[in-house]
C-alpha cells in the first residue's frame, strides 16, 4: 500500500453539553443522557445500558460491565479499573483518557471513532471486533489481541505493547509506526499495515519464518 493512500482515523470529539446532571450510579438496562457519573466503585453492572452525552470521571472499579451497552459521546477520565467488560458493546465517539485498566475486554464489539489515551492496559483484547477510526496515543500495553478483528482506520502513536496477537486479522489503513511492540504471534496478520523500516528489521526473522525463508550464514 503505498504511503499516500494511508487514512488517518477521524478525531473522536465526544459532543458534550457544558451542562451535565449529576449521577451517582449507573445500573442495567439503565438509559442516561447527559449526565455526569462520578466516584463509581465496586463492581458495577451497567450490561445493556444506554449512556450518550455523558461524562464518566475518577471511577475506581473491580469491574464494570459493559456488556451489550451502547455508548455515544462519551468521555470516561481517570478510570481504575480490574476489569472493563464490553463484549458486543457499541462505542460511537468515545475517549478514554488517563488511568489503569488491567482487561479491557472488547471482544466482538463495534467501535467507531474511538481515543484511548495515556492509559496502562494490561490486557486489551478485540477478537472478532469491528473498528473503525481508532486512535490510541501514549499507552502502555502488555498484550493486545486481535484474532479475527477488523480494522479500518487505525494508529498507534508513542505507545508499547508486549505481545500482539494477529492471527487472522483484517485491517485497511492501519498504522503501526507508532506502537513499539516486543513480538507479533502471527507476521501474516500484518498483511496490508504500515510500519516503519526499523520495525521491518526487527521482525525480519519472524517474516522470514512465516514466509518459509530459511536464513543462514
Amino acid at each position: 500500500m503505498a504511503r499516500d493512500s494511508l487514512r488517518a482515523p477521524r478525531a473522536a470529539t465526544p459532543d458534550i453539553p457544558d451542562s451535565l446532571d449529576p449521577v451517582a450510579g449507573i445500573g442495567r438496562g439503565d438509559d442516561l443522557v447527559q449526565a455526569r457519573i462520578e466516584g463509581l466503585s465496586g463492581t458495577v453492572d451497567a450490561a445493556h445500558a444506554h449512556v450518550a452525552e455523558c461524562v464518566v470521571a475518577a471511577a475506581s472499579v473491580d469491574r464494570l460491565d459493559l456488556t451489550g451497552a451502547s455508548l455515544s459521546d462519551v468521555e470516561i477520565t481517570d478510570l481504575r479499573a480490574t476489569e472493563l467488560r464490553g463484549v458486543e458493546s457499541r462505542w460511537r465517539n468515545v475517549r478514554i483518557s488517563g488511568g489503569r485498566i488491567g482487561t479491557l475486554d472488547l471482544r466482538s464489539a463495534e467501535l467507531d471513532g474511538v481515543e484511548l489515551r495515556g492509559i496502562r492496559i494490561d490486557y486489551l483484547a478485540l477478537p472478532a471486533a469491528r473498528v473503525n477510526d481508532l486512535v490510541v496515543v501514549d499507552c502502555v500495553i502488555g498484550a493486545l489481541d486481535l484474532p479475527q478483528a477488523t480494522l479500518t482506520r487505525v494508529r498507534f502513536e508513542d505507545s508499547r505493547a508486549d505481545e500482539v496477537d494477529t492471527r487472522g486479522l483484517r485491517s485497511e489503513h492501519l498504522d503501526l509506526r507508532g506502537l513499539e511492540a516486543v513480538s507479533y504471534t502471527d507476521p501474516a496478520g500484518l498483511r496490508r499495515a504500515t510500519l516503519s523500516f526499523r520495525q521491518v528489521e526487527h521482525l525480519a526473522p519472524a517474516l522470514a519464518t512465516a514466509l518459509g525463508i530459511r536464513v543462514d550464514d
